[in-house]
């Protein structure tokens, strides 16, 4: 028998949706006041990726 999973109530659903969009804003906002540390991630993930080819 195939598990059906279990349908949220609207309440929590709801709470849930709001949950996910705050987290989203609040994402969007620190990326935005802090584009150095993105420039940097990204640029320390090419060159990892890179040495991992190299190798």
């Amino acid at each position: 028998m195939a598990l059906v999973p279990q349908r949220l109530d609207p309440e929590r659903r709801r709470r849930r949706l709001e949950l996910l969009a705050a987290l989203a804003d609040a994402k969007a906002a620190r990326d935005l006041a802090q584009p150095h540390r993105l420039r940097g991630a990204r640029l320390r993930e090419l060159i990892a990726n890179r040495r991992r080819l190299a190798n």
